[in-house]
């Protein structure tokens, strides 16, 4: 009979031996091929990465700093995240408490008469109860892993949004400062648009320039007009946007200019495997699969059985006997052991349903880092395209102005119409302002390309 049971316990422990595993991160993950080959100026070595430098290194502008320092003490997303870590920071210190047997303290009294008599019998308890649950098949143990793997996923999305914020503070400045810029030059055609009026109107007055002439120049002026104002409304929204994701009221921006920013010249993109440890996101889509997995292993424990161990300790008045009431200690002890049997198919389905939920936290994570590579790769083409654009409309700046410049002289010689120079000026304007664009798409891009791979995240 003997050996029996100890066969029985063993074939037990055998099939209880995964319940103990700790998680292992999947094999299977897409990382070959991840990034795409380019043409910009990235390198993938595993090395120092551009997602490795901390964020004061790659922006230089002191007045940006100021603006990611406030904005990582003030702004709501961020402190929501921090709270989410103190939580799950209490939950894993009572999981690991939960190994310790419990105490409670329960005292009793009664206050007992016989036949409506005057004389009351008196009775009191001061006991101390204790439970003790004996994690034999890891139930306590998968669970304490799993808040262990709750509180690195919320770690990973506080770092997440921190991320997230620093790009985002970062774009919106980038973006001020192109207003700025576009202002600027709108600003300068503007009133070369308007002396170009008064002298048309006085060469009308003197005849040498028609009427139909004078009026198609004032309506460019005001279109001139409209776009600036346009330019300003778009400038108060950007600054609006910034002071609300800064956790500020609504207020102007200390800022530089587009032209002191500085990019980096080389771009380091790392191997696709350096995404699993730097990824905010993708860590934490790791641990919520880590999570998922001990989960799982609760499952399978709630087949084994459960020993709890209680009892009793304490002191009371009586005994038993309704006279003297003599006091004395009481002690009891007592060790439950229950195996489930049948249940209604409940931990059958409770199986089932963990392990579908592992298997969907594992794509959601293998989904995550395609995603991390679709931004890298994005990212990468995006600045080399921005690159190309602004070599591209700085020559095209270098010609139209010297068309500008021949248009106008023979303008007012009386060898080129109106309708020439318009087009000319109109022309250069579009190709200035497209240059300022370039470089604020050049300073996105690898904002964006600092943010895929994991920057600013610490």
């Amino acid at each position: 009979m003997r050996k029996i049971v100890y066969a029985l316990l063993g074939v037990v422990l055998l099939a209880s031996c995964s319940i103990y595993r700790k998680y292992e991160r999947p094999e299977d993950l897409p990382l070959d091929g991840l990034y795409r080959d380019n043409d910009s100026t990235a390198v993938a070595e595993d090395s120092l990465t551009l997602g490795d430098l901390p964020w004061r290194e790659l922006f230089r502008d002191s007045l940006l700093q100021d603006l990611i320092c406030y904005g990582l003490e003030h702004n709501t997303d961020m402190q929501v995240a921090l709270l989410r870590v103190d939580q799950a920071q209490a939950q894993l210190k009572a999981a690991k408490l939960s190994f310790l047997p419990s105490l409670t303290f329960a005292p009793q009294g009664a206050l007992n008469s016989t036949d409506g008599g005057k004389t009351a019998l008196k009775t009191y308890e001061l006991p101390v109860q204790a439970s003790w649950e004996i994690d034999l098949f890891g139930n306590l143990l998968n669970a304490k892993r799993g808040t262990q793997a709750v509180l690195l996923q919320q770690e990973a999305y506080k770092r997440a949004v921190c991320s997230g914020l620093v790009a985002s503070i970062a774009n919106d400045y980038y973006t001020l400062l192109m207003l700025d810029e576009q202002i600027g030059i709108s600003s300068s055609a503007l009133e070369l648009w308007k002396e170009q009026v008064r002298l048309m109107e006085a060469m009308l007055r003197v005849g040498e320039e028609t009427e139909n002439a004078v009026t198609q120049a004032r309506a460019n002026l005001y279109a001139l007009e409209a776009t600036h104002n346009d330019l300003l409304r778009q400038q108060r929204e950007a600054e609006n946007a910034l002071c609300t994701l800064l956790g500020m009221v609504s207020q102007p921006i200390r800022r530089g200019s587009l032209a002191e920013q500085v990019l980096p010249e080389q771009l380091n993109i790392g191997i696709p495997v350096r995404l699993l440890s730097k990824r905010p996101d993708v860590m934490q889509a790791e641990m919520a699969l880590a999570e998922a997995y001990y989960t799982t292993n609760q499952a399978r424990s709630a087949f084994y059985p459960q020993l709890v161990l209680s009892g009793n300790a304490g002191w009371t008045n009586s005994l038993g006997e309704a006279v003297t009431n003599p006091g004395g200690w009481i002690l009891s002890a007592v060790a439950s052991l229950a195996q489930p049997i049948f249940n209604r198919g409940k931990l059958v389905s409770n199986l089932r349903v963990s392990k579908d939920e592992e298997e969907i936290a594992k794509l959601n994570y293998q989904q995550a880092l395609l995603d991390a590579g679709e931004e890298v790769n994005n990212a990468l083409y995006a600045s080399a395209s921005a690159q190309r654009n602004w070599e591209i409309h700085t020559k095209q700046c270098t010609e139209l102005e010297r068309t500008a410049e021949t248009s106008e002289a023979l303008y007012l010689t009386g060898n080129a119409s109106y309708l020439e120079l318009l087009t000319a000026q109109q022309s250069l304007l579009d190709a200035r302002l497209n240059v300022a664009s370039d470089r604020f798409t050049q300073l996105q891009s690898v904002i964006n390309l600092y943010s895929a791979l994991g920057g600013g995240s610490e």
